[in-house]
């Protein structure tokens, strides 16, 4: 017995991993930040001190990651698209950890939806139109809408359901916004099978134009021929007659209207995570396009620079004009269970 235990094998010791690196410790410049993370140095300052009551951890370990930290890893994700190994792999961080960051980071983003994704009171309104009116003389604008398709992996359930028509699962993202190009309404709950006028029509700002619209003095809504002509949501004509400064009205229209397209645009390339693929299931997707919609403002807020990158392909599903039995008979499967809504509020 003795002899066994003279010569038994030595115990291997696990490889001791430490915890990765801070970015703000290391001489990047504003430009090297914004490469990797989207923001300057000054605004992940803003974001970290935003969220830090929800972020700071109740523990002394050494290994606990700081705010900073936590922020830039889900900014890395958010920018990146890549997957969760890479992000981890980049940054001196294991999957799981990176995972968890992203949902708490995430979570904490969408808590605070309101603060920076609202309808705009009147003064605000007036503001908005006069912005609209110089760009194409159209008058009485307060926000152009439309809707993205925002790719995700197949879902194990209801699947058929988030398959758009251009045959990639998807979620169909409605979104408003003003002449600055800032998001003031979204609502992402919809699955990629969904037509754009029933999505607009079961949304909180759909529902709120429909019941309460007091008229003209409240502004108007521009859309493409995929919603309803309505009040308070302006269409182009579809053959538009000569003579009859329709041809006119469609061309100030499309100017005009082509903001939201424009700010699609923008958003996507600052987050690639849009603009690939979301490799999440579709409740997770959803918190991370509203997440993403808040961050977009806060950039436009704090006056960050557009990302000086090549425009990524938009492969996006074509919208047949609005009619009322087919847009009905688009939806293949139902909305997405009412615990898992991210539609931000009017």
């Amino acid at each position: 017995m003795a002899v066994n235990v003279l010569f038994q094998p030595p115990v291997v010791r696990r490889e001791r991993h430490f915890r990765g690196f801070d970015p703000l410790e290391r001489e990047f410049s504003d430009e090297e930040l914004r490469q990797r993370y989207r923001f300057g140095r000054e605004t992940i300052g803003y974001l970290s001190d935003l969220m830090r009551g929800d972020l700071e951890r109740g523990t002394k370990k050494e290994t606990a990651l700081s705010v900073e930290q936590q922020v830039m890893i889900a900014l890395r994700f958010y920018g990146s698209g890549s997957h969760l190994q890479v992000v981890g792999d980049t940054m001196g961080f294991d999957k799981s950890t990176v995972s968890r960051v992203i949902d708490r980071v995430t979570d904490s983003l969408v808590a605070m939806k309101d603060d920076f994704i609202s309808w705009p009171d009147n003064q605000r309104k007036n503001l908005i139109r006069a912005g609209f009116y110089e760009k194409a003389a159209f008058p009485n604008v307060v926000g152009c809408i439309d809707g993205t398709h925002i790719r995700i992996t197949g879902p194990s359930i209801d699947e058929p359901a988030f398959v758009n028509r251009k045959g990639f699962h998807s979620i169909n993202v409605q979104a408003i916004c003003d002449h600055e190009g800032r998001f003031t309404n979204i609502s992402a709950r919809w699955p990629g099978s969904a037509h754009d006028s029933h999505v607009f029509r079961t949304s909180a700002i759909g529902q709120h134009l429909e019941n309460g619209y007091q008229g003209i003095g409240q502004g108007v809504l521009l859309g493409d021929s995929g919603y309803p002509c309505r009040q308070f949501l302006l269409t182009p004509y579809r053959q538009p007659a000569a003579g009859r400064g329709q041809a006119r009205f469609n061309r100030r229209h499309c100017s005009t209207r082509s903001t939201i397209e424009r700010t699609f645009g923008i958003w996507k390339k600052r987050f690639h995570i849009l603009g690939s693929e979301i490799r999440m299931k579709p409740d997770k997707a959803c918190r991370i396009i509203i997440a993403c919609g808040i961050l977009h403002n806060i950039a436009i807020m704090r006056n960050e620079p557009e990302v000086a990158e090549e425009q990524l392909i938009d492969n996006q599903p074509q919208m047949p004009p609005y009619n009322e039995a087919s847009a009905c008979e688009s939806v293949t499967g139902s909305e997405l269970p009412p615990t898992n809504f991210c539609n931000s509020s009017i």
